[in-house]
Parts: C-alpha cells; structure tokens; sequence
C-alpha cells in the first residue's frame, strides 16, 4: 500500500490531528475575555481620572498623573487596552482577510502599531511620573 492511498484511508479527524493549532483559539478567547473584563474596572478608574483633571491645569494635572497609585492604574489601562486592541483586530484580520500576502502584512503592521501606541502611552506616564 502506497503513501497516497494510506492517507486516503483516514478519517477526517486523523487527517486533521497535528495539523494547525487546534486549542489556540481558546487560549486567544479567554484572553480577549478577561482582559475585557479587567478594562471594565479600568476604564472606570481612567474616566475618574480624567474628570479629576477637567478643568486643572498644567501643574496640577501633572502632579495627578505622576501620582504612583495613578500612574500604575494608567499603566495597567494602557498595556490591558493595548493587548485587548492587538487581540480583536488580529481576530478581525484573520478573519476577514483572505489574501495570505495581505493578511502577514496587516498582522505585522497590527503588531507594531499596538506596541508603538502601547509604548507612546507608557513613554509618557513614565515621563509624568519620574519628571524626565
């Protein structure tokens, strides 16, 4: 018996076993489901900041968000956004963009364009918070 007709003998599931990453997806769906879940507590906390800071100004609302307790709830909302933002739009692309070309290049460009936002935003509680 050849190769060609051994793997015409399979079932379906065998022939799919060890092939793509099955399970994948659930690690991906718990992901966007808990950060979702931990950007509810956050956002809360980032919209009560920033109605702390209507209406300061430039000193004061530095002297906010230099704050540690501050700062590390921006922190948290930032990178909780950034990673929730990369997941969903890699959902989105990975779906709805069928051109294999198109599709490595616009996962690329999600990535980097999560990371360059991620990194702006942190760059500039940091520098709030340490005066540099």
């Amino acid at each position: 018996m050849n190769d060609h007709h051994a793997k015409q003998m399979r079932t379906p599931l065998r022939q799919v076993r060890g092939l793509g990453s099955a399970r994948s997806g659930t690690t991906h769906f718990w992901h966007q489901r808990v950060t979702s879940v931990a950007l509810l507590s956050l956002t809360i906390a980032f919209v009560v900041i920033v109605v702390m800071l209507l209406g300061r100004n430039h000193a004061a609302a530095v002297q906010i968000l230099g704050s540690p307790l501050v700062a590390i709830l921006m922190l948290l909302f930032i990178f909780t956004t950034a990673y929730h933002m990369w997941l969903g739009m890699q959902e989105i692309i990975v779906d709805y963009v069928h051109d294999d070309a198109l599709k490595l290049f616009t996962l690329i460009s999600n990535t980097f364009f999560c990371a360059a936002v991620g990194l702006a935003c942190t760059y500039a509680i940091l520098k709030l918070s340490f005066g540099v």
